[in-house]
């Protein structure tokens, strides 16, 4: 996952609002969201040649979703990073414990930013930083550097949602994240992978020949526990290739006791 901007609202009627895109090499086989058969609380698309996920939701209001450090020259990592959202949602940890672990491990994985959540908490983790940080109310975004760094096409994604906060929708979500418009040059990051590639990269969305965005996804999420995600899959060029909508409802209340 490439460029997440969300907004979180605690006491909100939706207090968690995400628009996402993944980007990657189009050659790596991927599933599109759906349910997981071995662990049908978890519904996300999966990375099938490391066997993670990007982004996803699960039991109990859980939500998780991954962006890369973007590190060039940095050695390839021991362990895929998408396994730190699939653990989480296909678990049943609580935070705290869930990001010691990670704190433990994670020089096992290449840089990432990780959000991890429940119907009451929202964190971020960021593998160079010491601790993982709570979230108050507000809007961010996260691309391949830290929170909310203030790179031109996560600059344009957060101002676009925030326009469309008063009353989001799904699709309201996905057009946002179809912008591939891109940076001047004199407002590219220096990251490290030459200037032609800064700018191939500086769009929301971003379409070439072997390598682009892959899946854009939007998620609301309401205070009664119930959830809509839809997910686009695209291909070379940024051809549209499929499109999965999921409407999950509240959770049924558990009955009362008689006494």
């Amino acid at each position: 996952m490439c460029l997440i901007v969300f907004a979180w609202r605690p006491g909100h009627a939706q207090p968690l609002v995400v628009a996402a895109n993944r980007d990657e090499f189009y050659a790596r086989p991927t599933q599109p969201l759906a349910q997981w058969a071995e662990a049908p609380q978890v519904y996300a698309g999966r990375d099938l040649e490391a066997g993670g996920t990007w982004l996803g939701i699960g039991a109990d209001g859980r939500f998780a979703a991954l962006t890369n450090i973007r590190e060039p020259h940095k050695p390839a990592s021991r362990r895929s990073r998408g396994e730190l959202v699939e653990f989480f949602l296909s678990g049943s940890q609580t935070l705290g414990d869930y990001f010691k672990d990670v704190g433990q491990r994670s020089l096992d994985y290449a840089g990432f930013n990780l959000l991890l959540g429940t119907r009451d908490e929202l964190w971020h983790f960021n593998s160079h930083e010491t601790a993982p940080v709570p979230l108050s109310a507000g809007v961010y975004g996260l691309s391949n550097a830290g929170l909310d760094s203030p790179w031109p096409k996560l600059i344009k994604a957060k101002a676009e949602l925030h326009q469309v906060l008063s009353d989001p929708q799904p699709y309201a979500l996905l057009k946002l994240l179809e912008n591939r418009d891109t940076a001047q040059v004199s407002e590219l990051p220096d990251t490290g992978v030459g200037l032609a590639t800064e700018h191939l990269l500086s769009s929301v969305f971003i379409a070439s020949a072997t390598y682009g965005t892959r899946a854009s996804t939007a998620l609301i999420v309401k205070a009664d526990g119930s959830r809509v995600m839809v997910e686009r899959s695209f291909g070379p060029g940024g051809g549209r290739l499929g499109e999965v909508c999921l409407d999950q409802p509240s959770p049924s209340p558990s009955p009362s006791p008689r006494g």
